[in-house]
């Protein structure tokens, strides 16, 4: 139901219902169909979620999506012309419950934490602890972990002892940048 070819340029607009990922602008990148629905299907196998964080805005595609299933999203983009644009798209398609911050994602967004969920779109070299901090306990997180080739999504619960984490399997993201 999700206008995907909304997120992407109009020269890509008919590439935009095509399983492959497409370019956005500054060196990122949309998720193909199946890596959204896979990462969107792991974040909610604990339950559904009352907030999300999402780190890596990008063109908004996947707030849009978690947006359509939670009642609060908060998404961070460290790219200000995308986070922009996506505040755009976000707003024409009338989605109220996203909150958009210009910022490092991978320090997360503390002042609406602890999360239920934490959806990251861009890959670290491993799991972030500032991120795990601002997890409700027993909230999940899902995210890539890794660089170049040698990258796996993982899924993330939160324990009173910490975290226990699980692999799910072998993906490329962009890198998390600060």
């Amino acid at each position: 139901r999700l206008p995907r070819h909304r997120f992407v340029d109009e020269a890509l607009s008919s590439h935009a219902y095509e399983d492959s990922a497409l370019p956005i602008g500054h060196g990122q990148t949309l998720s193909q169909p199946y890596t959204v629905a896979r990462m969107t299907e792991a974040l909610l196998k604990p339950g559904l979620p009352e907030s999300i964080l999402e780190i890596g805005t990008g063109s908004g595609f996947q707030t849009a999506v978690l947006a359509s299933l939670a009642r609060r999203v908060y998404s961070v983009e460290r790219i200000f012309a995308l986070l922009e644009s996506a505040r755009k798209r976000l707003h024409a398609l009338r989605l109220r419950n996203v909150r958009l911050h210009h910022g490092d994602g991978g320090l997360g967004w503390a002042a609406y934490a602890p999360y239920d969920a934490i959806l990251v779109t861009a890959a670290p070299e491993g799991i972030p602890r500032a991120l795990v901090n601002q997890l409700a306990l027993g909230g999940c997180m899902v995210l890539p972990i890794g660089h170049g080739s040698e990258q796996v999504l993982v899924r993330v619960i939160r324990t009173e002892q910490g975290y226990r984490h699980e692999i799910l399997e072998p993906v490329t993201f962009v890198p998390l940048l600060g």
